[in-house]
């Protein structure tokens, strides 16, 4: 059986007065109907640009997707003109962003942002697609819906506006459902009540997730497949369990050891990834991580390592065998 979401060799390029950016450089991927799969790095590496090329929406220009497929049920997505693809867009796959105040339309209710697609995507009329749009906010946790639903985005709380996002985007009851740091800008509770939200909606509704985020705890409750990006290519694939309990590509070791753990004593500082990330404007010939990788051997300076599997389902884009510290 053909996977729900299928990505091969997407690259991405924005082509800018200083150059050429190479934010997104041959990824592949595949998620299954039901799949829940986190996306990690540090910012700039590519994890938005990435789904952003999946949903249609890079600027042109000065964004480019340069080459591959995302295959959505057999369909390749980047074939579709902009009226195919909004078919797409928030009926089958939906997308929420990292600020709802942004995303959010300030002059216009928050209940006519939800009824617009359930009108558009589902013929629905005004009435019908009010009682929805209550009926979508109580779902998600918004207290008395029905006197909310004429409320203004700034009449919301953070996490309220966020709630109201994530009900614009399950109105159509998606396929996919794709999360793009939703939790950055909001306090720690209620970055956890988002995330119990998410989880209970996609067990209610089947849905598969794709969630972005540089916060490897999040991941850890929330997936069951991690994809470890950095400068725009995947170097570590694998299970949660993988990626946790037994990370081999030195980046993901660096990453791991700057999460705060509550078993760390008081004394303990936390571990930094020193240097920079590459400028990817000119990204080096070799491995991208190399100069700030502390088990770099001569050859990550002339070739950047494929992915390869290392174990059934974990693969790592590395010339170091990190358990060793010699070459693979």
């Amino acid at each position: 059986m053909a996977p729900l979401l299928e990505v091969q060799d997407l690259t991405t390029r924005f082509y800018t007065l200083d150059g050429i950016v190479h934010a997104v450089n041959g990824i592949s991927y595949t998620v299954e109907e039901g799949d829940t799969l986190g996306i990690v790095g540090e910012s700039g590496c590519g994890k938005s640009v990435s789904v952003l090329s999946v949903m249609g929406l890079i600027p042109e220009p000065p964004g480019k997707i340069a080459a591959g497929q995302v295959l959505y049920k057999g369909q390749d997505l980047l074939q579709l003109d902009q009226k195919q693809m909004e078919r797409i867009r928030g009926k089958e796959i939906a997308m929420v962003f990292q600020d709802p105040m942004t995303s959010l339309n300030p002059v216009l209710t928050i209940g006519h942002q939800i009824g617009e697609s359930l009108i558009v995507h589902l013929g629905m009329g005004q009435k019908e697609a009010r009682r929805q749009s209550v009926e979508l906010l109580d779902m998600v946790g918004i207290p008395q819906a029905a006197d909310r639903y004429s409320d203004y985005p700034h009449q919301f709380s953070g996490g309220m506006r966020q709630r109201a996002m994530i009900a614009m985007a399950l109105a159509c009851s998606p396929n996919i459902f794709i999360a793009d740091e939703p939790t950055t800008a909001l306090d720690v509770t209620i970055q956890a009540q988002i995330i119990d939200l998410v989880k209970t909606l996609r067990d209610q509704l089947g849905m598969a997730v794709i969630w972005i985020t540089h916060d490897l705890g999040i991941i850890a409750g929330l997936a069951e497949k991690v994809l470890v990006m950095y400068a725009g290519f995947f170097i570590e694939r694998g299970s949660v369990d993988d990626i946790y309990g037994d990370p081999r590509h030195p980046y993901t070791l660096a990453l791991l050891k700057s999460v705060p753990r509550v078993d760390r004593t008081s004394k303990e500082r936390l571990a930094v990834i020193s240097g920079l990330p590459p400028d990817l404007l000119g990204l080096p010939p070799g491995c991208p991580f190399a100069p700030r990788c502390t088990y770099m051997v001569e050859q990550c300076r002339k070739e950047n390592p494929c992915l390869e599997p290392i174990g059934f389902g974990h693969e790592i884009a590395c010339w170091v065998d990190v358990t060793t510290g010699r070459e693979r």
